[in-house]
Protein backbone atom coordinates (compact mmCIF):
# COMPACT_ATOMS: atom_id res chain seq x y z
CA UNK A 1 0.00 0.00 0.00
CA UNK A 2 2.53 2.52 -1.54
CA UNK A 3 0.64 4.49 -3.24
CA UNK A 4 -1.57 7.41 -2.44
CA UNK A 5 -3.10 10.77 -3.64
CA UNK A 6 -4.00 14.22 -2.28
CA UNK A 7 -6.28 16.16 -3.96
CA UNK A 8 -5.44 20.13 -3.17
CA UNK A 9 -1.92 21.03 -2.75
CA UNK A 10 -2.39 24.60 -0.21
CA UNK A 11 -0.93 24.82 3.02
CA UNK A 12 -2.35 21.64 4.30
CA UNK A 13 -2.10 19.47 1.43
CA UNK A 14 1.09 20.29 0.49
CA UNK A 15 2.12 19.36 3.99
CA UNK A 16 0.39 15.80 3.93
CA UNK A 17 2.22 15.13 0.86
CA UNK A 18 5.21 15.99 1.79
CA UNK A 19 5.26 13.57 4.87
CA UNK A 20 3.87 11.02 2.68
CA UNK A 21 6.58 10.87 -0.02
CA UNK A 22 8.69 11.52 3.07
CA UNK A 23 7.42 8.10 4.70
CA UNK A 24 7.97 6.26 1.38
CA UNK A 25 4.61 6.66 -0.16
CA UNK A 26 4.23 7.25 -3.86
CA UNK A 27 2.26 10.60 -4.16
CA UNK A 28 0.07 11.94 -7.05
CA UNK A 29 -1.16 15.45 -6.49
CA UNK A 30 -3.81 17.96 -8.43
CA UNK A 31 -4.26 21.26 -7.87
CA UNK A 32 -5.88 24.12 -9.80
CA UNK A 33 -3.00 26.89 -9.28
CA UNK A 34 -0.04 26.55 -11.09
CA UNK A 35 2.42 28.36 -7.61
CA UNK A 36 0.84 24.91 -5.80
CA UNK A 37 1.95 22.43 -8.58
CA UNK A 38 4.85 23.84 -9.46
CA UNK A 39 6.08 23.43 -5.58
CA UNK A 40 4.65 19.80 -5.31
CA UNK A 41 6.48 18.66 -8.52
CA UNK A 42 9.67 20.10 -7.05
CA UNK A 43 9.41 18.13 -3.74
CA UNK A 44 8.77 14.80 -5.53
CA UNK A 45 5.38 14.30 -6.66
CA UNK A 46 4.02 13.10 -9.60
CA UNK A 47 1.10 16.15 -10.89
CA UNK A 48 -2.26 15.37 -12.45
CA UNK A 49 -4.04 16.97 -14.31
CA UNK A 50 -7.15 16.29 -12.79
CA UNK A 51 -8.47 13.75 -9.95
CA UNK A 52 -9.77 10.97 -12.27
CA UNK A 53 -6.11 11.03 -13.14
CA UNK A 54 -4.98 10.73 -9.43
CA UNK A 55 -7.46 7.83 -8.39
CA UNK A 56 -6.44 5.70 -11.25
CA UNK A 57 -3.88 2.91 -9.40
CA UNK A 58 -3.72 4.76 -6.03
CA UNK A 59 -4.57 2.73 -3.17
CA UNK A 60 -6.13 6.19 -1.05
CA UNK A 61 -6.94 10.01 -1.52
CA UNK A 62 -6.79 12.96 0.82
CA UNK A 63 -8.92 15.19 0.10
CA UNK A 64 -8.20 18.53 1.41
CA UNK A 65 -10.00 21.28 -0.25
CA UNK A 66 -12.52 24.05 1.40
CA UNK A 67 -16.11 23.52 0.37
CA UNK A 68 -18.68 20.66 0.81
CA UNK A 69 -19.54 21.10 -2.79
CA UNK A 70 -15.83 21.03 -3.79
CA UNK A 71 -15.41 17.88 -2.57
CA UNK A 72 -18.25 16.12 -4.18
CA UNK A 73 -17.31 17.72 -7.15
CA UNK A 74 -13.68 15.72 -6.35
CA UNK A 75 -15.16 12.30 -6.05
CA UNK A 76 -18.45 12.41 -7.87
CA UNK A 77 -17.31 14.76 -11.22
CA UNK A 78 -17.43 13.51 -14.87
CA UNK A 79 -13.66 13.33 -13.81
CA UNK A 80 -13.91 12.64 -10.36
CA UNK A 81 -12.43 10.06 -8.27
CA UNK A 82 -14.54 7.66 -8.39
CA UNK A 83 -14.52 6.81 -12.36
CA UNK A 84 -10.88 5.47 -11.87
CA UNK A 85 -10.18 3.90 -8.30
CA UNK A 86 -10.16 0.55 -7.84
CA UNK A 87 -12.69 -1.22 -5.72
CA UNK A 88 -11.08 -1.42 -2.28
CA UNK A 89 -9.35 1.63 -1.95
CA UNK A 90 -9.94 4.58 0.29
CA UNK A 91 -10.91 8.30 -0.11
CA UNK A 92 -9.67 10.03 3.31
CA UNK A 93 -12.38 12.88 3.56
CA UNK A 94 -9.29 15.31 5.26
CA UNK A 95 -11.34 18.87 4.36
CA UNK A 96 -12.96 20.42 7.43
CA UNK A 97 -16.79 20.54 5.81
CA UNK A 98 -20.28 20.14 7.42
CA UNK A 99 -21.45 16.42 8.94
CA UNK A 100 -24.31 16.35 6.68
CA UNK A 101 -22.24 17.03 3.63
CA UNK A 102 -20.34 13.86 4.59
CA UNK A 103 -23.28 11.98 5.21
CA UNK A 104 -24.27 12.67 1.64
CA UNK A 105 -21.10 11.97 0.10
CA UNK A 106 -21.03 8.56 2.08
CA UNK A 107 -24.69 7.61 0.65
CA UNK A 108 -23.50 9.13 -2.76
CA UNK A 109 -20.73 6.23 -2.62
CA UNK A 110 -22.21 3.71 -1.20
CA UNK A 111 -22.04 0.32 -3.42
CA UNK A 112 -19.10 1.78 -5.02
CA UNK A 113 -16.80 -0.59 -3.04
CA UNK A 114 -14.50 2.47 -2.31
CA UNK A 115 -14.28 2.88 1.78
CA UNK A 116 -14.89 6.38 2.90
CA UNK A 117 -13.05 7.36 5.93
CA UNK A 118 -14.16 10.93 7.12
CA UNK A 119 -10.97 12.06 8.90
CA UNK A 120 -10.95 16.26 8.98
CA UNK A 121 -7.48 16.82 10.66
CA UNK A 122 -6.37 19.36 13.54
CA UNK A 123 -2.89 20.97 13.92
CA UNK A 124 -2.84 24.11 10.93
CA UNK A 125 0.14 24.53 9.25
CA UNK A 126 2.88 23.32 11.24
CA UNK A 127 1.36 20.46 12.20
CA UNK A 128 0.97 19.60 8.24
CA UNK A 129 4.41 20.53 7.06
CA UNK A 130 5.34 18.91 10.19
CA UNK A 131 3.50 15.43 10.22
CA UNK A 132 2.33 15.97 13.41
CA UNK A 133 -1.53 16.61 12.84
CA UNK A 134 -4.56 15.53 15.14
CA UNK A 135 -6.99 12.89 13.06
CA UNK A 136 -10.76 12.95 14.04
CA UNK A 137 -10.98 9.52 12.02
CA UNK A 138 -14.48 7.68 11.85
CA UNK A 139 -14.93 4.53 9.60
CA UNK A 140 -15.58 0.81 10.70
CA UNK A 141 -12.27 -0.35 12.65
CA UNK A 142 -11.47 -2.97 9.79
CA UNK A 143 -11.11 0.11 7.26
CA UNK A 144 -9.38 2.17 9.68
CA UNK A 145 -6.78 -0.58 10.96
CA UNK A 146 -6.03 -1.60 6.71
CA UNK A 147 -4.93 2.70 5.93
CA UNK A 148 -3.61 2.99 9.39
CA UNK A 149 -0.16 3.11 7.60
CA UNK A 150 -0.98 6.18 5.63
CA UNK A 151 -2.37 7.88 8.08
CA UNK A 152 0.36 7.42 10.56
CA UNK A 153 2.29 9.26 7.67
CA UNK A 154 1.26 12.60 8.51
CA UNK A 155 -0.16 12.33 12.23
CA UNK A 156 1.00 12.21 15.53
CA UNK A 157 -2.64 11.37 17.15
CA UNK A 158 -5.22 9.83 15.49
CA UNK A 159 -8.51 9.63 17.35
CA UNK A 160 -11.39 6.64 16.61
CA UNK A 161 -13.94 9.08 16.88
CA UNK A 162 -16.98 6.90 15.03
CA UNK A 163 -17.87 4.76 12.89
CA UNK A 164 -19.93 6.70 9.90
CA UNK A 165 -19.61 9.87 7.74
CA UNK A 166 -20.49 12.67 9.31
CA UNK A 167 -19.08 11.30 12.54
CA UNK A 168 -15.64 12.70 12.22
CA UNK A 169 -16.11 16.64 10.94
CA UNK A 170 -19.02 16.79 13.88
CA UNK A 171 -16.37 15.97 16.37
CA UNK A 172 -14.30 18.70 14.21
CA UNK A 173 -17.05 21.53 14.24
CA UNK A 174 -17.28 20.72 18.16
CA UNK A 175 -13.03 21.46 18.35
CA UNK A 176 -13.42 24.57 16.37
CA UNK A 177 -15.97 26.32 18.19
CA UNK A 178 -13.56 25.84 21.13
CA UNK A 179 -10.56 26.85 19.31
CA UNK A 180 -12.68 29.72 17.56
CA UNK A 181 -12.99 31.30 21.10
CA UNK A 182 -9.84 31.17 21.88
CA UNK A 183 -8.33 32.82 19.45
CA UNK A 184 -10.84 35.51 19.36
CA UNK A 185 -10.33 36.00 23.63
CA UNK A 186 -6.62 36.25 22.44
CA UNK A 187 -7.02 38.87 20.24
CA UNK A 188 -9.14 40.97 22.60
CA UNK A 189 -6.17 40.67 25.03
CA UNK A 190 -3.86 41.48 23.14
CA UNK A 191 -5.54 45.01 22.07
CA UNK A 192 -6.91 45.18 25.81
CA UNK A 193 -2.45 44.84 26.30
CA UNK A 194 -1.88 47.56 23.33
CA UNK A 195 -4.36 50.05 24.88
CA UNK A 196 -2.58 49.58 28.36
CA UNK A 197 0.49 49.99 27.05
CA UNK A 198 1.74 46.49 27.88
CA UNK A 199 4.89 45.48 25.91
CA UNK A 200 3.41 42.04 23.69
CA UNK A 201 6.92 40.07 25.13
CA UNK A 202 5.99 40.90 28.85
CA UNK A 203 1.87 39.22 27.81
CA UNK A 204 3.45 36.30 25.96
CA UNK A 205 5.79 35.50 28.74
CA UNK A 206 3.42 35.55 31.33
CA UNK A 207 -0.04 33.61 28.83
CA UNK A 208 2.26 31.50 27.96
CA UNK A 209 3.52 29.99 31.23
CA UNK A 210 0.15 30.67 32.72
CA UNK A 211 -3.02 28.06 32.70
CA UNK A 212 -4.36 29.80 29.91
CA UNK A 213 -1.07 28.85 27.43
CA UNK A 214 -1.74 26.53 24.66
CA UNK A 215 -0.72 26.08 21.19
CA UNK A 216 -3.73 28.35 20.10
CA UNK A 217 -2.79 30.94 22.25
CA UNK A 218 0.77 31.11 22.29
CA UNK A 219 1.03 30.73 18.67
CA UNK A 220 -1.56 33.68 17.59
CA UNK A 221 0.24 35.76 20.45
CA UNK A 222 3.62 35.40 19.29
CA UNK A 223 2.14 36.34 14.92
CA UNK A 224 0.43 39.49 17.15
CA UNK A 225 3.58 41.13 18.25
CA UNK A 226 5.70 40.17 15.47
CA UNK A 227 3.03 41.70 13.02
CA UNK A 228 2.56 38.65 10.95
CA UNK A 229 -0.85 39.31 9.32
CA UNK A 230 -0.57 37.31 5.97
CA UNK A 231 1.15 34.47 5.08
CA UNK A 232 1.55 32.29 7.83
CA UNK A 233 -0.35 29.21 6.76
CA UNK A 234 -3.49 29.99 8.48
CA UNK A 235 -5.65 32.34 6.19
CA UNK A 236 -8.48 33.35 7.95
CA UNK A 237 -11.01 32.31 5.14
CA UNK A 238 -10.39 28.59 6.96
CA UNK A 239 -11.73 29.37 10.33
CA UNK A 240 -14.32 31.47 9.42
CA UNK A 241 -15.85 28.85 6.84
CA UNK A 242 -15.19 26.65 10.17
CA UNK A 243 -17.27 28.79 12.70
CA UNK A 244 -20.15 28.56 10.18
CA UNK A 245 -20.14 25.22 10.30
CA UNK A 246 -20.10 25.09 13.69
CA UNK A 247 -22.69 27.59 14.38
CA UNK A 248 -24.69 25.52 11.42
CA UNK A 249 -24.24 22.53 13.80
CA UNK A 250 -25.66 24.22 16.95
CA UNK A 251 -28.56 25.62 15.19
CA UNK A 252 -29.67 22.01 13.64
CA UNK A 253 -29.26 20.61 17.00
CA UNK A 254 -30.59 23.61 19.15
CA UNK A 255 -27.80 24.35 21.09
CA UNK A 256 -26.90 27.69 21.98
CA UNK A 257 -23.37 28.95 21.11
CA UNK A 258 -22.85 32.10 22.43
CA UNK A 259 -18.91 32.07 22.68
CA UNK A 260 -18.88 30.93 19.09
CA UNK A 261 -21.30 33.17 18.24
CA UNK A 262 -19.05 35.78 19.51
CA UNK A 263 -16.20 34.50 17.54
CA UNK A 264 -17.80 34.18 14.17
CA UNK A 265 -18.74 37.90 14.51
CA UNK A 266 -15.15 39.08 15.20
CA UNK A 267 -13.73 36.36 12.23
CA UNK A 268 -16.37 38.20 10.01
CA UNK A 269 -15.17 41.41 11.19
CA UNK A 270 -11.32 40.86 10.21
CA UNK A 271 -12.31 38.67 7.29
CA UNK A 272 -14.69 41.64 5.71
CA UNK A 273 -11.82 44.63 6.75
CA UNK A 274 -8.55 42.35 5.58
CA UNK A 275 -9.73 39.40 3.37
CA UNK A 276 -6.23 38.93 2.19
CA UNK A 277 -5.47 38.06 6.20
CA UNK A 278 -4.50 35.06 8.23
CA UNK A 279 -6.77 34.43 11.49
CA UNK A 280 -4.69 37.27 13.95
CA UNK A 281 -5.73 39.82 11.52
CA UNK A 282 -9.08 39.89 14.00
CA UNK A 283 -6.44 42.41 16.18
CA UNK A 284 -5.99 44.81 13.80
CA UNK A 285 -9.29 45.51 13.47
CA UNK A 286 -9.52 46.06 17.30
CA UNK A 287 -6.57 47.78 17.37
CA UNK A 288 -8.06 50.44 15.54
CA UNK A 289 -11.07 50.64 17.61
CA UNK A 290 -8.87 51.53 20.30
CA UNK A 291 -5.75 53.33 18.86
CA UNK A 292 -3.28 51.18 19.89
CA UNK A 293 -1.31 48.40 18.51
CA UNK A 294 0.53 45.09 20.17
CA UNK A 295 4.36 45.30 19.69
CA UNK A 296 7.05 42.61 21.07
CA UNK A 297 8.57 45.92 22.65
CA UNK A 298 7.18 48.74 23.10
CA UNK A 299 8.52 51.98 21.28
CA UNK A 300 10.44 54.21 23.13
Amino acid sequence: MKNVGVIGLGDMGSGLAKNLIKNGFTVKGADLLPARQLAFDAMGGLLCSNPAEVGRDVNAVFVMVMKGSEVKDVIFGSDGLLTTMSTGGAIMLSATIKPNEAREIGDGMAGSGIHLIDTPVSGGFPGAQSGTLTLMAAAPAATLDEFAPIMEAVSESIHRVGTNPGDGQTVKACLQSLIGAQFSATFEAAALAAKAGVPGQVLLDVFSTSSAGCGVVNNALEKIIDRQFEGTGSHINTMHKDLTISMALGEELGVPLHTAGSAMQIFHAGRTKYPNGDNWVCTRVIEEIVGAELHREVSK
